[in-house]
């Protein structure tokens, strides 16, 4: 399977989504109890028991994640520096920035061993685990003020940053779960892929971007053109050795994470913007991350 393929399964399960509650009994209402089941209990399991699973050696990538770092930094930076920009809708604005800068960590993985083996698995997992908590955290600053709420409240009570802060604490102090308690996680975990990404297919309304084309085009020109450009500079910058070139591209070039479509409908945002973001998104990825890892072997 190609690169570009590898994303033609995520953007089906979208696909059915939206099939599943327009044309059959399984509603708006169905997914609704859908959304709350992947956010408060299936995404946490699948982010602890991935982070907990691939014993952390930053001292071995320091540059690796150095670069990943920078990368969502910049992402982050930018996302925000949009709603500086006149006539940008708030709530749209709040809703929408995540996309600039999450990533789809399950494409990540999946790709990473086909890049790097093994070593790109543990790669790739030090770079979830440094990279989610900061991802999570920018999410959800906008949308905590533009709903009026409480940010360190929020913070506190958000299922997602919660899971990765705990799995991340477990791995550095080297606590390992009994086996029968990580088959269970990584079992419930596994459920959170197909209907998280149903759930946002479920949610799309295909005129949700008109509201604002030129703010999704902003988003996704940092998510798919600056993000995976600079990426390239700075792993060359870096000299790093040519697989983790590979790798921090690649990360760079993902698609947008598919939870950001549930988290900005469980937090009062407008999911069918968002919705319609992590479809196109997943769209341009097929195309561009194996576009930007030919980029990058032009370029080394």
């Amino acid at each position: 399977m190609s690169d570009a393929l590898l994303l033609l399964p995520d953007f089906t399960l979208i696909v059915i989504g939206w099939l599943l509650c327009r044309h059959t009994p399984l509603n708006r209402p169905v997914w609704d109890g859908v959304e709350r089941l992947v956010y408060y209990l299936l995404f946490p399991a699948l982010l602890f028991s991935a982070i907990l699973r691939h014993p952390l050696q930053p001292s071995a990538a320091a540059s690796l994640a150095a670069c990943g770092l920078g990368v969502v930094a910049l992402g982050v930076t930018l996302a925000y520096a949009v709603k500086l920009w006149p006539g940008v809708d708030a709530k749209l604005h709040a809703s929408g920035a995540q996309v600039a800068f999450r990533f789809n960590s399950y494409v990540a993985l999946a790709l990473a061993e086909r890049l790097a083996g093994i070593q790109g698995v543990a790669w790739v997992a030090l770079l979830v685990a440094l990279c989610v908590p900061l991802c999570n955290i920018a999410a959800v600053w906008p949308l905590a003020r533009h709903g009026g709420h409480g940010f360190w409240r929020e913070l506190a009570r958000n299922p997602l940053i919660l899971s990765t802060a705990a799995g991340l604490v477990c791995n550095l102090l080297g606590i390992r779960l009994p086996e029968l308690a990580t088959t269970t996680l990584v079992r419930i975990g596994g459920a959170a892929l197909p209907l998280g990404l149903m759930a946002v297919g479920a949610g799309l309304t295909f005129g949700g971007l008109k509201r604002a084309p030129w703010l999704a085009g902003a988003f996704l020109s940092i998510r798919h053109a600056i993000l995976p450009a600079a990426a390239i500079g700075m792993s060359l910058a870096l000299v790093m050795p040519p697989a983790q070139q590979a790798i921090v591209v690649a990360f760079a070039a993902l698609p947008t994470a598919s939870s950001a479509y549930v988290l900005a409908a469980r937090m009062g945002g407008d999911g069918s913007f968002v919705a319609g973001l992590v479809t196109l998104s997943t769209l341009i990825g097929m195309a561009g991350l194996p576009l930007a890892l030919l980029a990058l072997r032009a370029m080394a």
